[in-house]
């Protein structure tokens, strides 16, 4: 009766129909529009390639086709290139393939190894002995954080040690120092080893992309919702999990959303470069004066939500899993209770997703604004308690294509696909409408 209800109330309210007129059959069609697109360039649609160039023309175009005025906002921003596999020797013996971190600098180095526990804060690098290589466990804050810490300490090289198999990541910003990732197994040899060498080779070039915004035609401008998903993939695939779902999703919203005439202004980003570093959200808040940026009232953050194995994990806007980081900005909670009151109403499970900073949400959480998303997995493995949840396979990645070739049509969950659209489309109708 409850359920009823809810699903009631919201039909009833202006745009409450708007989660209904969003169909995964169209959705469908711009992933594969996405992957036609990387196919016909290289393989992926990675920020400063044409692949990337031309996802943005297809969405602004599909935007300006429903009546929207489209702002293609250009920014600058250094590209990472790796142009040979990193090494690690252990005493002269290659550990085999380990990971170069994007934006790790290029160098060979040969030095002591010194384990620092996560080197998140200047204290766990109290005593390191300057020259020497860090070596740190991945997790509780970003690479580019560690890779910083440990740069200043005066490491010449940093080693991530995974808990697990081998990874990717992304150091941020460009590193003066090689950064590289390994497996747990790799990381315990290199733990007790006297000496390590670390080889990188990689190199930077300066690039121009944009980010595709637009907004609705009505609605107070005073306190604007946001939404957002990055449209960038890496550059070893087409990233249609990653992030074709989430631009796929917000573009298909923002699509039906033209027509409507909603009470707050809601404004649709599609971020350049976030695989490099946040780079386009970031170029977008620091750039906004003072008075434009006190005029969001929320960012929603819509990245990956069509992953095979997947969990649908809300933002923890309040902090209540009291997992990693803390609360976001006051109003965060809202967002978060927001996206439970759509799981709730449907019967579906949902569990809490910290914010770990690693998504566009980032920049708006530091500089003050309410932030919430839905996510439904990465490279994590799903537990037993997840699978039993949220079915599907305990012991195995939630996507197993993260950052791969074979991140591509094959690649999508539709369920997990519809579901999260369908509760971004709900959760922006609860805060473009006053009731």
């Amino acid at each position: 009766m409850i359920t009823h209800l809810l699903v009631t109330l919201a039909l009833a309210a202006p745009g409450g129909t708007l989660a209904d007129d969003v169909k995964l059959d169209d959705m469908l069609a711009h992933l594969q529009a996405f992957q036609a697109i990387a196919d016909a360039h290289g393989g992926n649609r990675a920020a400063g390639t044409p692949g990337y160039d031309a996802s943005a023309d297809y969405v602004a175009a599909r935007l300006m086709e429903a009546g929207y005025t489209v702002e293609l906002q250009p920014f600058r921003f250094v590209a990472y290139r790796q142009l040979a596999p990193a090494v690690l020797r252990v005493h002269g013996t290659d550990l085999g393939k380990v990971s170069t971190l994007v934006n790790s600098g290029a160098g060979e180095v040969t030095a002591q190894p010194r384990r620092v526990g996560a080197g998140c804060a200047d204290t766990d690098f109290a005593g390191f002995e300057p020259g020497g290589v860090a070596v740190v466990d991945r997790g509780r804050c970003t690479f580019e954080t560690k890779a910083a810490r440990a740069s200043t300490a005066g490491a010449k090289a940093l080693i991530v040690v995974n808990q697990g198999g081998a990874f990717d990541g992304n150091a941020g910003a460009p590193q003066p120092i090689p950064v590289v990732g390994v497996d747990s197994e790799q990381g315990a040899a290199v733990s007790k080893a006297r000496q390590v060498t670390v080889v990188t080779r990689t190199e930077t070039q300066r690039w121009l992309t944009r980010n595709v915004i637009a907004q609705t035609a009505t609605g107070a401008t005073d306190d604007v919702v946001m939404v957002g998903a990055h449209l960038d993939s890496v550059e070893a695939g087409p990233g249609i999990n990653d992030n074709g779902s989430g631009s796929a999703a917000v573009l298909e919203i923002a699509l039906r959303m033209a027509t409507r005439r909603p009470d707050r202004a809601v404004r649709f980003v599609w971020w350049g470069a976030e695989e490099l570093g946040l780079l386009g959200s970031r170029h977008y808040v620091a750039t906004l004066p003072p008075e434009e940026r006190a005029k969001i009232g929320m960012y929603i953050n819509v990245d990956m939500v069509a992953s095979p194995n997947h969990t649908f994990a809300i933002y923890d806007g309040d902090d209540s899993d009291q997992v990693g980081q803390g609360p976001g900005p006051e109003g965060s909670a809202r967002i978060e209770r927001a996206f439970q009151d759509f799981f709730t109403a449907r019967g579906l499970p949902y569990t809490g997703s910290d914010f770990t900073g690693r998504s566009d949400y980032g920049p708006f959480i530091a500089a003050g604004i309410p932030a919430g998303g839905l996510f439904t997995g990465a490279e994590a493995l799903k537990t037993e308690a997840q699978a039993t949840m949220f079915g599907g396979t305990a012991g195995a990645p939630l996507d197993d294509c993260y950052h791969k070739a074979c991140d591509d049509l094959k690649n999508i969950n539709t369920h997990a696909l519809d579901v999260s659209a369908d509760a971004v489309a709900t959760v922006i109708t609860t805060f473009a409408w006053r009731r």
